[in-house]
């Protein structure tokens, strides 16, 4: 196997949760996606008095750039190094946009959360999916930077090592885990940690492990934000002594628990 991140990032990443990747794509496949991103909005580009609304949700994007960006060989190696040669499924969808727009208005999404990776009763809501300690369905969180972003472009907050937190709640609620809702509302209750925002040049992806805490913010700068933040799938789950960096957090949380 092909090592991209050194020993040095990839014990960040088991420590703090993420790890930047710069440079993850290329400027010309950044501005295809915004092209299709733009004209998919019902705002006027050039025009900054039609941006009424601080955050408008676009649907699932699947087309070429968006495939591009997710899936070089360079991230296709470094998804073996964190999870695990043959244990992923590649991204063939970047999922829905929630793009940022300047606003003196509060988005209403900016809770804490950790995105949740299999259906609960039922399937069509969101919010009643669920997330277990063995991250069933999901290996990765990707944050994939199509805009610059600065600290004023509403940069996604990282709650820095909250993955070793999330893995200590998990692991009592066993193989059924807890809904997406559930555990937000214990995300408030865990240790005080360290905030990072992620920001970036357009071609920026954070890789970040399933159970890091994020958190929406508002947009304070002068040019709309578009990120995706889409799941890298997991073929099976993860085994909580496993050997992947991506386990070996899960590990180092629940150290002395068996």
């Amino acid at each position: 196997m092909t090592y991209i991140l050194n020993t040095k990032e990839t014990e960040e990443f088991i420590c703090d949760g993420f790890v930047r990747i710069d440079y993850a794509f290329s400027a010309a496949i950044a501005d295809a996606a915004l092209d299709i991103l733009w004209n998919d909005l019902p705002v006027d580009r050039l025009n900054p008095l039609t941006w009424t609304e601080p955050v408008i949700r676009l649907g699932m994007y699947s087309q070429q750039p968006f495939i591009d960006s997710v899936n070089s060989d360079r991230l296709h190696q470094i998804f073996n190094q964190l999870v695990g040669a043959g244990r992923w499924i590649p991204c063939l969808s970047v999922g829905t946009f929630p793009v940022r727009f300047p606003s003196k208005r509060e988005p209403n999404d900016t809770g804490k959360h950790v995105d949740a990776s299999f259906p609960g009763t039922n399937p069509a809501n969101f919010l009643e999916w669920r997330v277990n300690v063995k991250s069933k369905g999901r290996a990765l969180l990707m944050l994939v930077l199509y805009s610059d972003v600065t600290e004023y472009d509403a940069p996604t907050v990282i709650y820095k090592g909250s993955h070793m937190d999330v893995a200590k709640l998990l692991y009592k609620e066993g193989d059924k885990g807890l809904s997406f809702m559930e555990l937000a509302a214990k995300l408030n209750t865990l240790p005080r940690r360290t905030e990072v925002y992620a920001t970036g040049k357009a071609g920026t992806i954070y890789l970040c492990h399933p159970f890091l805490v994020h958190a929406a913010q508002a947009h304070q700068g002068n040019a709309p934000r578009f990120m995706a933040q889409p799941p890298l799938l997991l073929r099976n789950e993860l085994a909580i002594k496993g050997y992947s960096p991506v386990e070996t957090a899960i590990w180092r949380a629940l150290k002395g628990k068996s």
